[in-house]
Order: C-alpha cells, then sequence, then structure tokens
C-alpha cells in the first residue's frame, strides 16, 4: 500500500508527519536521547524497506506503534543481557577492573525536578514486565485508549486491561517499597 521507493519526496514527507510521534514514544521507553534517535531513525529504514508490510488493517501511526514497541522491546532485552554480562563481570572472581556502562545524555529540555520524579518513575517501570511496561507507557504516557493499545500490542482490549491494572498496581507497589514513609 506505501511505496516509497519510487518517490523520495513522499517518504519526506512521510517521515516528516510521523518522527517526532515515533521519537516521543521512543523516547519515553529507552529513556536515553542517542538511543531514541538511533531506534526512531531503524524504524523508519524499516518502512523503506518493507513498506509492503502496511496492509491497511490499522491505522498508520498504530502501525509505526507496533514497529517502535518491537524496536524497543528489542533494544531493551539487549541492554539487560549487557547489564547481567557487566554484572557477572564485575562480581566474577579475579576480575579487578570492570568496564562501566555508558552514559547517556538525558532529554535536555527538563528541569531538575522533573527528571528526578521521571528517574524515580522509570526506574520503577523498568523492574515491570516487558508487556506492562509497554502497556503502561503506551496507557499512561501516549494516552491510547485501550483498543488503540489492544492493536499496537495484538492483544485482545479485556488483556490490554488486565496488563495495565496490573502495570499500575505493580508500580504503586514498587514506589512504596523505595519510599516506604510516604
Amino acid at each position: 500500500m506505501l511505496n516509497f521507493r519510487e518517490d523520495a519526496t513522499a517518504f519526506r514527507a512521510f517521515i516528516e508527519a510521523h518522527q517526532q510521534q515515533v521519537y516521543n514514544l521512543v523516547l519515553k521507553m529507552v529513556q536515553y536521547v542517542h538511543d531514541a534517535e538511533e531506534i526512531t531513525q531503524d524504524v523508519f529504514v524499516d518502512v523503506f524497506r518493507k513498506p509492503d508490510a502496511y496492509r491497511g488493517d490499522a491505522a498508520v501511526s498504530t502501525w509505526l506503534y507496533r514497529i517502535a514497541m518491537n524496536k524497543c522491546i528489542d533494544h531493551l532485552r539487549r541492554q539487560q543481557r549487557k547489564k547481567r554480562h557487566f554484572l557477572s563481570a564485575f562480581f566474577a572472581p579475579g576480575v579487578s577492573n570492570a568496564s562501566e556502562e555508558p552514559s547517556h545524555a538525558v532529554h535536555p529540555g527538563m528541569v531538575t525536578e522533573q527528571k528526578e520524579k521521571l528517574a524515580i518513575l522509570y526506574k520503577a517501570l523498568n523492574q515491570l514486565p516487558a508487556n506492562q511496561h509497554t502497556a503502561w507507557v503506551l496507557g499512561e504516557l501516549e494516552n491510547l485508549s485501550y483498543k488503540e493499545i489492544s492493536e499496537v500490542m495484538q492483544l485482545s482490549v479485556s488483556s490490554v486491561e488486565s496488563l495495565l491494572f496490573r502495570a499500575r498496581r505493580n508500580v504503586k507497589k514498587i514506589l512504596s517499597g523505595m519510599y516506604p514513609g510516604e
């Protein structure tokens, strides 16, 4: 349905129309500007390479969200593997000089207090299972309806409702565990 190979202008217009929306979603998922930029670029590279993957059974934005979410989940899984490898190397007997994880720049437009609150929230979100994390970001940060989330995640609406309920409950539990007196 989408054909950009013969029309570079149409592809540029497509990117301009959707890039910020995809980038904002990805940034909310991965939390680092550099990673969000790379993943966003990868999303549009995939769209260019495989425009026939869009079947037209959902809105283009839903299709882009699905691609972006899959890329984010893959990225987060790779990060978890790196973290496990880093920790195992750090705690391995006889290893004295483990390398540090790379530092990342945070979104430049945020105020210090907002950064702190977001850091706390994302710390809690990162403890959720991937499907709860995804549902929470789409529902709470992207303000998608249950139906839209179900299309992006390819789940039933009742499954999305259940995921969001568990995600909210778990975030609340995690945050109360981090700050028991508050």
